[in-house]
């Protein structure tokens, strides 16, 4: 498939998908692995035929007023500062950026805001941001583990200030634990983050004692070689009491896919089939409390067959949800 998604059947689907061009030009330089083919990966498992009824949008820019309700003014400007006029530049020793790499972080983050307004206003049922950089790692003033903008926690805040949304659960399955996230609301108990994640693994938080102001954290841990047992123990036994405890308006998914058995990152064991039962799981909460309304942002994967099957297994399920 080429860059460019095909044109979705008119009228058809219930799942918009917010893409931009903009993210394929973030540059980490050769041999790092949260690079440009992870997209072009995405986009063409994406452009199958099964797939035709998705809804493509090009996604706007983030505003610094939105992105200002999550990181302070004079991080978003030092690190506006920091992009290179060519080549590449270091943040810290997993972070590079080049000189599309502002552009491409205004542009993630702009993708879970317009998805936030689409599924609101009742455009689609639910959404999916196929975006890079990455976003759950960064923390209000720091860029970190491959990311520039928390993506996810810019949404959130976006549905409660702009939207009114009072209460936003946030699902996190990338097998990194989200510190990012974390930091952003464990002492903002209207929202509710939730992470299963790889323990110990980069980048050290995520232990189960780690619970937020008002229990409003859960983690997870798993430990290595864990798959589709453990995945569904805790979404049955945790996860989904969790949720239907506080109850969200919104529900916002940190969708990373390098828990895959294949993935050279980690060592957690999940399938295709394990990310498409959970986003069944997922959608139908939704549907149980949020009014369908759901929201799902691209993370980590970086084998780039497991990551094309399994975001085209976790869209099916989004698919088949929103009709």
């Amino acid at each position: 498939m080429s860059s460019t998604p095909q044109d979705p059947a008119p009228g058809a689907g219930g799942t918009l998908v917010f893409w931009h061009p903009h993210c394929s030009e973030h540059d980490t330089g050769s041999g790092h692995p949260e690079r440009a083919a992870r997209m072009q990966a995405v986009l063409d498992a994406l452009g199958a035929p099964e797939f035709r009824g998705l809804q493509w949008r090009e996604a706007p820019a983030a505003s610094f007023e939105q992105l200002e309700r999550v990181h302070p003014a004079h991080h978003v400007d030092r690190l506006m500062s920091r992009m290179p006029a060519w080549g590449q530049a270091m943040l810290d020793g997993d972070t590079i950026v080049s000189p599309g790499s502002f552009e491409a972080a205004l542009r993630a983050a702009g993708a879970v805001c317009a998805a936030v307004d689409a599924v609101v206003a009742g455009e689609a049922a639910n959404a999916f941001c196929a975006i890079r950089p990455p976003g759950h790692h960064a923390e209000p003033a720091r860029a970190m583990g491959f990311c520039l903008f928390n993506n996810v926690a810019v949404g959130a805040e976006h549905a409660r200030r702009v939207h009114g949304i009072e209460r936003v659960a946030i699902v996190d399955f990338d097998v990194h634990h989200g510190n990012g996230t974390q930091a952003i609301f464990e002492a903002v108990p209207q929202v509710l983050y939730v992470s299963t994640h790889q323990y110990p693994l980069y980048p050290g938080t995520g232990h189960a004692e780690e619970t937020g102001v008002a229990a409003n954290v859960l983690n997870v841990p798993l430990r290595a070689g864990s798959g589709g047992e453990a995945l569904r123990r805790a979404w049955n036994e945790e996860i989904l009491p969790a949720l239907r405890r506080h109850e969200p308006g919104l529900l916002l998914v940190s969708a990373g896919f390098d828990a895959h058995r294949d993935d050279p990152l980690a060592e957690l064991a999940f399938t295709e089939a394990d990310y498409q039962w959970l986003a069944a799981q997922l959608a139908a909460f939704a549907a149980e409390c949020c009014g369908g309304r759901l929201v799902s942002v691209l993370e980590g994967g970086y084998e780039l067959s497991a990551l094309a099957s399994s975001c085209a297994a976790h869209v099916r399920a989004l698919m088949a949800a929103g009709g």
